[in-house]
């Protein structure tokens, strides 16, 4: 028979227990990212939001984000730390949250109510941060897929803040937000196959096509090509395209997928390519199964990579899930996971 003392002690093990296994629980769940405090209070339904927002002058910002992921919290740590972003985003925007995992009930434009979940997989929302710019009627002024740095941040500010935007491309007004042109750093082109650019694809190839969109003068490619393009993990991936770089200022003859001859800079335009460095991936039937177009560290590069070239997107529709049990599997492993190395 258990007398009262083996009881209180058999007790307080077990709540030691529940304890330490709430704290590693607590320890492995993913950190919140929390919105600024003048991010709009909405109750979801984004009609009333676009027109409250029309109203008083300004357009709507939908922002696309979850908890523990690290570009979201650059997006709030740096650029919302920047009184002159956060002056000009609250002046011309009502900032609302949509969590791409959540729950909450979101009804768009269609009337239908749908989850957070449903609405960003409606939306085809495959990056976070992705923030979305509501034109007075709900049209979409300015998509941005992924984390922009503060320059070309406040660039999309000012682009989807015009009454008509649609007029110039977001390609072009950019540039004028971006450093002067300076001389190129030296970047290492074995990586890329030589023209001619004949990425025709109308007889399918053996491999993937992946394409990367640089230019000279462009901060972000010096950085990609000094990071994540030396590591071996990410030359191994490539391995399984066929690589090639295009300068998007270049007249250099292109023959695209579907054999419609262009330039350079004029195929760069038809994709809409709105950062550099971006990388553009077709499967080797020539049709565009993936880009990354915004600012992006290695894991995610090789990520997106191993998406394509692995078949993985074919059952795994959702990025970031797709990106979560990859790291999951990696871990299990004994790998380490650096997100932002």
């Amino acid at each position: 028979m258990i007398d009262k003392f083996q009881a209180y002690t058999a007790l307080g093990a077990l709540c030691i227990a529940l304890m330490c296994a709430a704290g590693a629980r607590a320890a492995d769940a993913p950190q919140e990212i929390e919105a600024p405090a003048w991010f709009k209070i909405s109750f979801l339904d984004l009609r009333d939001d676009i027109r409250e927002a029309a109203a008083a002058k300004k357009r709507v910002m939908i922002y696309f984000g979850q908890n523990g992921c690290p570009y979201c919290k650059r997006l709030m740590e740096v650029n919302f730390k920047q009184p002159d972003i956060v002056a000009k985003t609250r002046r011309h925007f009502d900032a609302i949250e949509i969590n791409i995992f959540g729950s909450r009930e979101v009804t768009w434009l269609d009337g239908k109510p749908r989850s957070e979940k449903e609405f960003a997989a409606t939306l085809k929302v495959q990056f976070t941060p992705t923030l979305l710019f509501l034109d007075e009627k709900g049209g979409v002024a300015l998509r941005v897929n992924g984390y922009y740095p503060p320059p070309r941040f406040m660039a999309a500010l000012d682009y989807a803040a015009q009454q008509r935007a649609g007029e110039v491309s977001f390609a072009d007004f950019q540039k004028k937000y971006l450093p002067e042109a300076r001389a190129a750093v030296p970047r290492d082109e074995s990586l890329f196959r030589k023209p001619p650019y004949m990425f025709d694809r109308r007889k399918p190839a053996a491999r993937p096509l992946a394409i990367f969109f640089e230019q000279p003068d462009c901060a972000d490619c010096d950085e990609l090509h000094k990071s994540a393009l030396k590591a071996a993990e990410t030359r191994k991936l490539l391995e399984r395209f066929d690589v090639y770089r295009l300068d998007v200022k270049s007249n250099a003859e292109v023959v695209a997928p579907d054999g419609t001859k262009s330039t350079a800079e004029q195929w760069a335009r038809d994709l809409k390519v709105l950062y550099t460095p971006g990388v553009v991936l077709f499967d080797a039937a020539g049709r565009e199964v993936f880009r990354i177009e915004a600012y992006v560290r290695m894991f995610h590069l090789q990520s997106a990579l191993d998406y394509v070239a692995s078949g993985a997107y074919l059952q795994e529709p959702n990025f970031q899930r797709y990106i979560q049990a990859r790291a999951d599997a990696m871990r299990d492993r004994g790998q380490r996971v650096e997100i932002m190395k």
